[in-house]
């Protein structure tokens, strides 16, 4: 059926649902499934419907949040809790969310379960990471998961194939291209690049012409709604996106990726809960780690993809951090030379800075 949506469409829509609190079901080996809900937009209602259901219903975290929990990790990469008789929405989200941990340390006791199949769980945990949800999923299993996808009118995942599919990079459609004159350079054109998973579009910003037969100066930005556009002082973006664009001004040529992976790509939600956790006393990688997601949760795949696309193959990487040289040679893009730049050293940012040189290697 030509008309029918394909499995990355259907992800797409399971992401869509999973962000309005409705449910989806995946399928697994064996006819067996799963219903999968986000703990963070669940409501009473479905959530005392999953509790009145057959099976064991469990809130799935990610091991960074079950150690904040002291939760124990059977799974490897998550911890699989079962909910109390008595668990109401307020549990959940407690669990779940950091945000009063300081105030409500005591969160069990806690029992984790252990043995079977954890392969539907994952994939609910990267569903909820890349619909920009806190990374904690009620998991409810079913024998039939077709039966209750069809009856309740729900997104139904293939589970098997879907698996694998998240870990690929989805196809990037260039759709425009425009002049756009920049207080830095008058000579700019900004290129827009959209994933067919439906997914945020990600931008291009073109200084000049550069040569395709030279490593082009770049820089891989990523969003920051706080710093680009409110000047916030509680990081560097800011500054260095506008000195990367004066720098590619002063010689002419050069490309900045404006890449929509907010809060090191946890979306910008996630980024304030962090913020909200750095108020309490935790650095920057500390907050992540309460939250359930990763020191960095960027793919910049997404980046070499691009240059790519426009022709280049290596470029003069303007960045403090050493992980994105390995990341872009990994993707096949040559880098020819690391272009420090260093600036926005604020009062409110110093501790911030010192922890990404201590902890992510930033050559600060």
């Amino acid at each position: 059926m030509p008309l029918a949506p394909n499995l990355m469409e259907i992800l797409a829509r399971a992401r869509a649902d999973l962000r309005m609190g409705v449910p989806v079901v995946l399928s697994g080996e064996g006819g067996q499934g799963a219903l999968v809900l986000a703990a963070e937009t669940a409501t009473e209602d479905r959530l005392a419907l999953l509790r009145a259901a057959e099976g064991d219903l469990d809130l799935v975290l990610t091991a960074r949040r079950a150690a904040t929990l002291k939760a124990r990790v059977y799974d490897g990469d998550l911890a699989r809790v079962a909910l109390p008789r008595d668990a109401d929405l307020d549990w959940v989200r407690n669990i779940a969310d950091p945000a009063d941990d300081l105030s409500m340390p005591m969160k069990g006791p806690l029992k984790e379960r252990r043995g079977g199949d954890v392969a539907l769980h994952r994939l609910a945990i990267g569903l909820a990471k890349s619909a920009r949800l806190l990374p904690a999923a009620l998991v409810l299993p079913l024998e039939a998961p077709m039966g209750v996808a069809m009856r309740e009118n729900l997104t139904l995942v293939d589970g098997v194939a879907a698996a694998p599919s998240m870990l690929l990079l989805s196809n990037l459609d260039h759709v425009v291209s425009a002049r756009v004159p920049l207080e830095t350079t008058e000579n700019a054109r900004l290129h827009i690049y959209r994933p067919a998973d439906g997914s945020e579009e990600h931008y291009a910003v073109e200084v000049g012409r550069p040569d395709r037969h030279k490593p082009v100066l770049a820089r891989l930005h990523s969003a920051c709604f706080t710093g680009d556009v409110l000047g916030s002082l509680k990081c560097d973006c800011g500054p260095q996106l506008h000195a990367a664009l004066a720098r590619m001004g002063e010689e002419g040529a050069g490309v900045l990726l404006y890449l929509n992976q907010e809060g090191r790509g946890i979306g910008l939600a996630n980024k304030m809960r962090a913020y909200a956790l750095q108020d309490q006393g935790f650095d920057t990688v500390q907050a992540n780690h309460r939250l359930g997601f990763e020191d960095d949760e960027r793919d910049f795949r997404l980046a070499a993809e691009i240059l790519r696309r426009m022709g280049f193959n290596a470029v003069r990487l303007l960045t403090n951090n050493p992980n994105k040289l390995a990341m872009m040679e990994r993707s096949g893009i040559a880098v020819a030379e690391r272009v420090p730049l260093k600036v926005g050293k604020t009062a409110f940012n110093a501790h911030y800075l010192a922890t990404k040189a201590a902890k992510s290697g930033h050559l600060l």
